[in-house]
Parts: structure tokens; C-alpha cells; sequence
């Protein structure tokens, strides 16, 4: 839709003033501008439509936020261009959120409005669209798949009434987590309001998908995933922001999902790396969903197997409340679990701390191929970075000074941290005492040949890479998976191995002991409870503080006593911390110009990726705003001066070397 020459153009008669924001990337310019709206636009030019501008004697695209009856600009005023589509893509709730997300990650609201609405399909724009007639009112569900958690079947008549209940769910083994999600969603829906369901994966949407057609029936939600195709995206989006449906659900690209009257928001697994956006501002679903819900006075559920950090912070905050089973039903529905690293086993196979398959894991392979059970055996993706550990017990090596992990440079270099760059030259464990440091193992790359020859005549399936299986059948079998692949078998699992868990625990990572328990906890919850025969073996020492969270299967307790440990050494999500990467002279340029908190500290610089090094910023989490402020404003002042290098601002990045 084009205007009228522009000689003849004049302002519309009513709020004739636009507010745009340019889909421009400059921090500096990370602001609306004022532009007159020509009254030949003046019907299709809504808020939320995508318009287009001259900037900088350019034509450019931009979203239209807002119309207002005057601008605070005191100098003449541009008038639109064109109004791209008369549909309005983006929702007043959407935009809020975005630039809630743009200021807590230190970006700009166009890098953020990019993630939150997919790029327009014409095609689909133009097909005839009639408004689905009302569907029938839902009654609530039954709340009996939550009756096993205390505080489930309360949790499900809030969502009901239309409360903003928030909850931490810990599931148990074996559970049909799509169904209780599905449950969860149903409740809120039957009580008049929408909800946004975000899932790491294909396989997870797939599940959950099949488990709310049965819950809510056909026509009241859609699937939102980047992968799902650009035409295909966008008409689920459509449906939504047209009100279409009220359930929408997806990968992270469904976190800034536009649905009417927002009851619920939930995540699924919120430790999976998936989850972390890798386009800047870099915003994490679970943070985008909690804003979400604190802004739309919604409903939150975060659940899982494992817990993270940052949901304990929610249950110890008060923010949340924790949803989880009393320990009597936790064992009942527990596999058996057993270490090969404790003493008992050590005295009968004086190798199972080191064997790549010790005697008590072939056992339990054995026993449930003979009871005609299939096996799941998880090993360690291939592309982990190399860490050092001590040599005598294993514990991995940590910077005397920030805690960081610390890397051999060379092959006769000192131990040096990845985070504030010292030297550890005189390190010692301070665990053992032990001064040798060695490398830590790494995953197998050819464990199915082995098992093939092992267990001959039983069939050896794989999941992973270049095929991810969704299903196995019941009988006996072998399955090699990598974490995040594992099939669900029919039945469960007879035996559940986790081999080369040192691949995990080593990892120089802020996260490695969390996400070692994670994977092992999905693992795990696949196999059949200690009653029907269900045995899970881990190859590690049973007195690791994951290994002993796997053997009670306590999530919540492990997750406690890693945020208290972080709250000690001054990590994430007990701080805030902001990484700072490009080359030596744009880091120490931004870091100059940014006008950091008094209480902010400084650790490094590291080497990064190629020629550039990385700067971490810390500060209390009372100061988050601050620091993503000044980094954000620094970040503005650079762009404005067009400086060459760019620098890349991340806040609390999963990784921090």
C-alpha cells in the first residue's frame, strides 16, 4: 500500500503522529521516532503493523508501536512511506515484553522484535481467513495424573480460577510429563484464559503436540517451531494473533507467542541448552517466560526431571512454589540405582572405577536382554571442550581465585584459569591435596560396535547426530543414545547405563555438575520402576555429589546445594554476570566508556575464540539493571562514534570461556 505524491500528502486527522521503532541495530538508536502519518494511510496504518520509513536517507523497515496526537520533536516530521501489510503482527502485550527482554539482556528492541515475529509471508497473509466459530467450553481436567504431588491438584484449580499460581514441578520417574503439561493447559483454558507451552525439541513438541489434541481436541492450539517451515510459521502465528487459538506451543521461537488473555506460560526442561537463543540480545526462554508472566500477572510452570539453579532460586525467593512428591512415592517409582565406583563394588571389580563398561553394568545389560527387556545406553556427545581434573581423585581443577575452570595452554605451560586469566603454577586439590593434573576422558565413539560384539544376536539401535529415534519397541535390545536422544521404549527400559560420566563431570563449565545430573535424570526416568525389575548403573564414584542426587533421585536437593554454592563463590544465578568479547583494544573500549556500578568486578581478560579476548562483569543481582544499562549505553556511545571493531555483549551466557 503505497501514498499519494508527496506534495499532496497531509496528516491524518486523528493521532496523526506514529511511533516507529526502525529495525536498525545500533545501540544508539535503540529508541522510537516520530512520523506523521498521511491520512491516505491513516485506516491501515495500526499499531503493530510493519511499516516502512527513510532514515538516514534510507527506506527501512520498522514496526509501528504506537499512535499519538503529538510528538515531543520539536523539528519537522517525516510521514511514512508504506504501510507493508495492514495486519497487525505485532501485540501491544508482545512489544511490553520485548522491551523488558531488550533491557535486561543489554540489547535493543529490533534485535528482540526480530526473534518475536517471524518474517512476513505474503502468501499466507493473503488466503481467506473466516474466524473459527467459538468452540464449546472446556471442562476442567481431572486432576489425577497430580494427585501423586501434594500440591498438584491445588496448582491445577488455580490455573482453573484464573490465579496466578507460579510452580516448580519435579517429576518423578516414568512420568508422562505432555500429559501433565496437557492437564496443566486444559485447566487454564476451561477457566477462559491462553497459555504459551515452550519444549527444547522436535521430539518434546511432537509429544506434547499428540498429548493437548487428546486434552483439548482438534482447533484449540498450534504448534510454533522455526523449523517447522516459513509458511507453515507464520500461519500458526497468524492463528494466533488473530485469536484463532488460545494455546500455542513450540520450541524458544514460541516464547514471545502472541495469545489473547495469557494464563499460563510454561517450560519444559529449562536446563537444556536449546533453550538459550543464539541471535543477540542471546534471551533465554525461561527468562523470557518468567517476564512474561510477571508483566501479564500470568501463570508459570517450570518443570522437569532435574532442577536448575535458577528455578531453586524461584522456590527459595518465594516467587514459586515447589510441586514435588513425597519420598515414599519417589521410591516406589524409582529404578534401582547403583554406583560402580563405591567401595562394595571397587572389593568384587577392583576396575570398575576406571573399565568403560564395568562387571555390574554388563550384568544388568545381560539380565534384562535375558528378561527380554530392552537396554539404553547413554553416552557422552563427541565435541566436548577439554578440561584438567586431578589426577589422583578426579575432582576438577578450579582457579584459586574466582573459581573458575582451569586449561593447560601447552603441553609444559602452567594451569591457567579460563575466566580471570592467573596462573595456578603452585595448584593444589583441595580435595585430596594432589598436585598432578591430567586430562579429562572424553565420549566414545564406538560403543555400539562394542556392545554389538558383547551381546551377539541382539539387535543394536542408535540415536543421535544423523538420526534421533523417537520410539523402540519393547523387547529385548540395545540402544546407544546420546543425552537428548533417547527413545522412549514400550514398557520401559529394563536397564539404563551411563557410561563415561567423567566426559560430564570434567567439563570446564560453570554448569557441568547440574547438567551431568540432568542427563542422567532423563535417562533414568525411562526405565521400568525397581518393582517391574527397572536397573539403572552409573558408571561413576558413588560419592559425587550428582551420583549421590541420582541415587536418591532428588533433584531439589541437588539443586539447593549448587545454589548455595554458587551464592558463596559469586556465580550465576546467585549474581549477575555480563561477558564481554571482541579484540583486546573494543573490549577495553567499551569497558571504559561504561558507566558500571560501584559494585561491579572485573575478571580478566581470557582468551576467546580466534584473536579476541573476553572480559567477565559481575555484580549483584540488586544491580542487574544497572550493569545491563551501562553496557548497553556504553555499547551506544561506540556505535555512534562508528567504531570498527564490534564487541559482543552477552548476559549470564550459559558458557563463560
Amino acid at each position: 500500500m503505497t501514498g499519494t505524491r508527496r506534495s499532496d500528502r497531509r496528516p491524518a486527522d486523528g493521532s496523526p503522529v506514529a511511533r516507529v521503532c526502525v529495525d536498525v541495530p545500533l545501540a544508539h538508536l535503540d529508541r522510537p521516532f516520530d512520523y506523521l502519518v498521511p491520512a491516505e494511510l491513516d485506516e491501515a496504518a495500526a499499531p503493530g503493523t510493519r511499516v516502512k520509513v527513510r532514515f538516514a536517507g534510507q527506506l527501512v523497515d520498522g514496526w509501528l508501536l504506537e499512535r499519538a496526537d503529538d510528538s515531543g520533536h520539536t523539528g519537522k516530521l517525516a510521514y511514512l512511506e508504506k504501510v507493508v501489510s495492514p495486519e497487525p503482527v505485532l501485540a501491544p502485550e508482545v512489544a511490553r515484553l520485548a522491551r523488558a527482554v531488550a533491557d535486561r539482556y543489554a540489547g535493543s528492541l529490533a534485535d528482540v522484535l526480530r526473534l518475536a515475529v517471524p518474517p512476513r509471508h505474503a502468501r499466507v497473509e493473503k488466503e481467506p481467513h473466516t474466524p473459527p466459530e467459538p468452540p464449546a467450553p472446556l471442562d476442567p481436567p481431572e486432576a489425577d495424573g497430580w494427585r501423586a504431588y501434594p500440591a498438584g491438584p491445588a496448582f491445577l484449580r488455580a490455573l482453573t480460577e484464573g490465579r496466578p499460581a507460579r510452580a516448580v514441578w519435579s517429576a518423578l520417574p516414568g512420568e508422562d510429563w505432555p500429559a501433565r503439561y496437557a492437564e496443566a493447559v486444559a485447566a487454564t483454558v476451561a477457566g477462559g484464559r491462553g497459555a504459551v507451552v515452550v519444549v527444547p525439541d522436535a521430539r518434546d513438541l511432537d509429544r506434547l503436540d499428540a498429548a493437548l489434541t487428546v486434552a483439548l481436541g482438534d482447533g484449540r492450539h498450534v504448534a510454533l517451531a522455526a523449523a517447522a517451515g516459513p509458511a507453515r510459521r507464520y500461519r500458526a502465528f497468524l492463528a494466533a494473533r488473530r485469536g484463532d487459538v488460545s494455546v500455542v506451543i513450540g520450541t524458544r521461537a514460541a516464547m514471545f507467542a502472541p495469545v489473547a488473555r495469557l494464563g499460563l506460560v510454561a517450560v519444559i526442561d529449562d536446563g537444556d541448552d536449546l533453550h538459550a537463543e543464539p541471535r543477540a540480545p542471546y534471551p533465554h526462554a525461561r527468562e523470557v517466560l518468567l517476564t512474561r508472566a510477571q508483566l501479564a500477572d500470568a501463570a508459570a510452570l517450570v518443570g522437569g526431571y532435574a532442577r536448575s539453579a535458577e528455578a531453586q532460586l524461584l522456590v527459595e525467593t518465594g516467587w514459586a512454589r515447589e510441586v514435588v512428591a513425597d519420598r515414599a512415592t519417589v521410591r516406589a517409582r524409582t529404578p534401582a540405582i547403583a554406583p560402580t565406583g563405591d567401595d562394595p563394588q571397587l572389593a568384587r571389580d577392583p576396575g570398575a572405577a576406571t573399565a568403560r563398561l564395568p562387571s555390574l553394568a554388563w550384568t544388568a545389560a545381560r539380565d534384562a536382554v535375558r528378561a527380554d527387556a530392552p537396554v539404553l545406553v547413554q553416552v557422552p556427545r563427541r565435541g566436548y571442550l577439554p578440561s584438567i581434573s586431578c589426577a589422583e581423585c578426579r575432582t576438577p581443577a578450579r582457579c584459586p581465585h574466582c573459581a573458575g575452570p582451569l586449561a593447560l595452554p601447552s603441553a609444559d605451560g602452567p594451569p591457567t584459569c579460563r575466566w580471570c586469566g592467573r596462573i595456578a603454577a603452585a595448584y593444589a586439590c583441595p580435595e585430596c591435596g594432589g598436585r598432578r593434573l591430567r586430562a579429562s576422558v572424553t565420549g566414545a565413539r564406538r560403543t555400539a560396535e562394542e556392545l554389538g560384539r558383547a551381546f551377539p544376536g541382539v539387535p543394536v539401535r542408535t540415536s543421535g547426530r544423523e538420526e534421533v529415534l523417537t520410539t523402540v519397541p519393547g523387547g529385548a535390545g540395545l540402544v546407544v543414545a546420546t543425552p537428548g536422544a533417547e527413545p522412549v521404549a514400550e514398557g520401559g527400559y529394563g536397564a539404563v547405563l551411563l557410561l563415561d560420566s567423567w566426559a560430564l563431570l570434567t567439563r570446564a563449565d560453570l554448569r557441568a555438575g547440574e547438567e551431568a545430573l540432568r542427563r542422567w535424570l532423563a535417562a533414568a526416568a525411562l526405565a521400568r520402576p525397581a518393582g517391574a525389575g527397572g536397573r539403572v548403573v552409573v558408571v561413576a564414584d558413588g560419592a559425587l555429589v550428582p551420583v549421590q542426587a541420582l541415587l536418591r533421585w532428588d533433584a531439589a536437593w541437588f539443586a539447593a546445594r549448587e545454589l548455595a554454592e554458587r551464592r558463596e563463590l559469586g556465580f550465576p544465578p546467585a549474581v549477575r554476570m555480563a561477558s564481554v568479547t571482541g579484540s583486546a583494544d573494543a573490549v577495553a573500549d567499551l569497558l571504559a566508556e561504561a558507566r558500571l556500578p560501584e559494585e561491579a568486578e572485573l575478571l580478566g581478560p581470557v582468551p576467546a575464540d580466534g584473536d579476541r579476548e573476553r572480559m567477565l562483569v559481575r555484580v549483584p543481582r540488586a544491580r542487574a539493571a544497572a550493569l545491563a544499562g551501562a553496557l548497553h549505553s556504553a555499547a551506544g556511545v561506540r556505535a555512534a562514534r562508528k567504531a570498527a571493531d564490534p564487541v559482543r555483549l552477552q548476559v549470564d551466557p550459559l558458557t563463560m570461556f
